[in-house]
């Protein structure tokens, strides 16, 4: 392949020439709730999710004598590095040179857009592009331990748009091999609606330990409301959004919201993660907005719009009704392609 100051490659991770740097650009998600927490079907978990088009994520990467990770969210980014590489030396024992990377801009931790899964897939898929591994998202997802519930930040980072994931087996066998959650649905999200993304920059969301114990804790799901959920996924909520019908998708959103919300309560502390969050979401459903909720464990809260003039006008009113220097207001748009993947003739210092 000829050198090129900016060549756009598919994010399918075919081997090429290297190049000097290795540009991984990819973005937030919003994890709109699970469908199946019963599991009594073989499989657990299922659930519904959209890429988003901000926040994003942004690394550079290049090869290097040893390995050196700078820029924004460093330290885990350089967790996540070292994990990556212990994998492979194991299987790709001729692997000598290390990874210099910068991590350019980063989303938000802990605030349930998934930045975890993003920052470990762009980097697994440079150093799969430097060392010519031609791994897939799925190889790096299950090396750095990724995708244990849902699917829908990795279907994210391949493909974008409105996605729809089968959960987890529940077998042994297939527990074994750690089987990603497979993607059963993806379609474009109609590009004139808006997402208003309401964050609380003072508190974490639940995480790591925490959400493995809270897992571990909640009671048994009622197999008649997973039913019930299943049913407005697939009977109303791909309808009305092939129909770009919000409000008959956001009652589906509402329905998952308000049952999984209620579910989690006892590890979250209410149907909402952040009480700050919580208020301005209650406020929400008295105005007549038909699509809001809590991003995975939160705090970050979203509410989806016909197009950019509503989303705007609902922005200000919030703004002016909730004034807590705490809350960040943040308008996008969805994202209906995958991760961005490019390399430079320049270094990740330049």
């Amino acid at each position: 392949m000829q050198s090129s100051s900016s060549l756009q490659i598919p994010s399918g991770m075919p081997s090429f020439s290297v190049g000097k740097v290795v540009s991984v650009k990819s973005t937030g998600r919003l994890h709109m709730g699970f469908f199946d927490l019963h599991g009594g079907l073989g499989r657990k978990f299922g659930s519904i999710g959209l890429a988003l088009d901000a926040p994003v994520l942004k690394i550079n990467a290049a090869l290097g004598d040893t390995s050196e990770v700078i820029g924004s969210n460093a330290a885990r980014g350089e967790r996540m590095l070292n994990e990556l590489l212990g994998c492979l030396s194991a299987s790709h024992p001729n692997l000598k040179s290390g990874i210099k990377l910068n991590i350019e801009q980063h989303i938000p931790e802990h605030a349930g857009l998934g930045s975890g899964t993003q920052l470990a897939l762009a980097i697994g898929t440079a150093v799969s592009y430097l060392y010519q591994l031609n791994l897939s998202t799925a190889e790096v997802a299950r090396m750095l331990n990724r995708g244990n519930r849902s699917g829908i930040g990795i279907g994210a980072f391949d493909n974008g748009g409105l996605l729809i994931d089968g959960g987890r087996s529940s077998g042994k066998a297939m527990q074994a091999i750690k089987k990603m959650p497979p993607l059963l649905a993806r379609y474009d999200f109609p590009p004139q609606w808006r997402i208003l993304l309401i964050l609380d920059h003072t508190q974490p969301g639940i995480h790591g330990d925490q959400e493995i114990a809270a897992f571990q804790q909640l009671p048994i799901f009622s197999e008649a409301l997973a039913a019930h959920l299943c049913r407005h996924v697939l009977m109303q909520a791909l309808p009305a959004l092939v129909e770009q019908d919000l409000p008959a998708f956001g009652q589906s959103i509402q329905e998952l919201q308000a049952h999984v919300g209620d579910y989690f309560a006892p590890a979250q502390g209410g149907r909402y993660a952040s009480p700050k969050v919580s208020a301005v979401l209650e406020y929400l459903a008295t105005t007549g907005c038909t699509c809001f909720g809590q991003s995975s464990w939160g705090p970050t809260g979203f509410a989806i719009f016909e197009n950019l003039d509503e989303a705007e006008k609902y922005s200000q009113i919030l703004q002016r009704q909730f004034t807590d220097p705490a809350l960040g207001w943040q308008i996008c748009s969805a994202r209906n392609q995958g991760a961005e993947i490019t390399y430079t003739r320049h270094s990740p210092a330049d």
